[in-house]
């Protein structure tokens, strides 16, 4: 394979509970223009990320990266903490 298949997707989101062992959940909220009527309208989606080091705590602002299936739900792997909570 060459190395431009080798990029994954990032997504920067806020955790919104880290209740689970090595798992949280980050919401990513992104905006779209409604197509008839030009209006931005906010998408938001929750993403199951893997965080080995149980380090993210609520409020944090993550960067999220594309991984194999690591769970039923969980693909996604806490790359990096942007911004700690306040």
């Amino acid at each position: 394979m060459s190395d431009m298949n080798k990029t994954r997707k990032t997504r920067q989101g806020s955790v919104v509970s880290n209740g689970m062992d090595k798992s949280v959940v980050v919401l990513v909220e992104r905006k779209v223009r409604h197509k008839l009527y030009g209006k931005f309208i906010r998408r938001r989606v929750k993403y199951i990320a893997h965080d080995p080091a149980n380090d993210c705590n609520v409020g944090d602002i993550v960067l999220i990266e594309e991984c194999r299936p690591l769970s039923k739900r969980k693909r996604w792997r806490v790359r990096d903490i942007v911004q700690r909570a306040a």
